[in-house]
């Protein structure tokens, strides 16, 4: 039986026009990667029959499995459940849109053996002008208030190691900051720089007002918490 090494976790919302795509895109990931590798759909609450297509590919990917929302939770919930379930050493966090790829993952996986988080950078963005533009201000927002030098905090390809992972408080707006958090428990973070598509099919979850007023009022509840925050270490 393989030992898994590597659980990719990929929240899912609507996003049914995307999913045969993106199981093509995961298997030769998961085919041709050195690391053994599955994954777990986070399904938060779809109503566009994205689960009868996860339950699908599930049954036929041994190396698939998935979760479900009784109803709309967020994307922070998602991630939250999906980093509570797993049960590997290192897990990872990609969107369902392909706006990143999972063949990037080899990218991140060199560094994981001497950092905590290794997160993508999103070069030659394929996202509209004001999209881009508001994630521009949203970043230079918590980059001001949390001070960890990520330059793409927002980028939808991560890899953390589970240990950290299961740490991460829960709070609304979470992923915006998970670089963040783990430097609060004082691990360690990298950047790479990955590929950037444009999406092809389904919509975006965020508009103008949640990438800029949300993440602004974020950033108040973030420095509250790290001013509550307990990190502690057991020695026996």
């Amino acid at each position: 039986m393989v030992k898994h090494v590597f659980t990719i976790v990929i929240p899912v919302y609507n996003e049914k026009d995307n999913l045969l795509r993106l199981e093509k895109a995961l298997l030769e990931f998961v085919k041709t990667t050195s690391v053994a590798s599955k994954v777990l759909f986070v399904n938060d609450g779809s109503t566009d029959g994205s689960q009868s297509l996860l339950t699908e590919i599930c049954y036929r990917n041994s190396e698939f499995s998935f979760i479900a929302f009784s109803e709309n939770f967020g994307l922070s919930a998602a991630l939250k459940a999906g980093f509570d379930y797993v049960d590997t050493e290192l897990l990872g966090y990609i969107d369902a849109d392909l706006q990143t790829t999972p063949k990037d993952f080899n990218l991140l996986l060199p560094y994981v053996e001497d950092f905590d988080l290794v997160t993508g950078v999103r070069v030659n963005r394929k996202d509209a002008y004001v999209k881009a533009l508001s994630s521009k201000i949203a970043n230079a927002f918590r980059k001001l208030f949390t001070h960890d030098d990520m330059d793409d905090t927002g980028c939808p390809l991560k890899i953390i190691r589970t240990s950290y992972a299961k740490k991460i408080p829960m709070f609304s707006g979470l992923h915006r900051f998970l670089p963040a958090l783990i430097l609060l428990q004082n691990g360690r973070v990298k950047q790479v720089p990955v590929m950037h598509f444009s999406r092809i099919a389904g919509k975006s979850k965020f508009g103008l007002s949640n990438r800029i007023l949300g993440p602004f009022i974020d950033c108040f509840v973030f420095l509250w918490m790290k001013k509550r925050y307990i990190n502690y270490k057991l020695v026996k």
